[in-house]
């Protein structure tokens, strides 16, 4: 963004391009390091459901939970899927 505002004559700083883009709910494109990469070390334990034959509603159900920021603080969003049925 600042070389692309410079090429035509105009100067910025980069911290203004920074809290343009923060506003606007916008980050550059690059690289992020890979977070969710297991560590090798990390033992894998294998799915007790497999070959499990799931045959009626409610039956097996699966749940997951993750947290989302937010200005005031943080909201943990808990979601569950029955497997049957879907």
């Amino acid at each position: 963004m600042i070389a692309w505002f410079r090429s035509p004559g105009y100067h910025v700083h980069h911290k203004r391009v920074a809290r343009l883009m923060h506003r606007m709910g916008s980050e550059a494109i690059y690289p992020k390091p890979p977070l969710s990469q297991p560590h090798p070390r990390h033992r894998v334990y294998p799915s007790l459901l497999r070959g499990v034959p799931m045959r009626r509603v409610k039956q097996v159900w699966r749940t997951d939970s993750t947290y989302v920021r937010l200005q005031g603080g943080v909201i943990y969003l808990v979601a569950g899927m029955e497997w049957f049925s879907r």
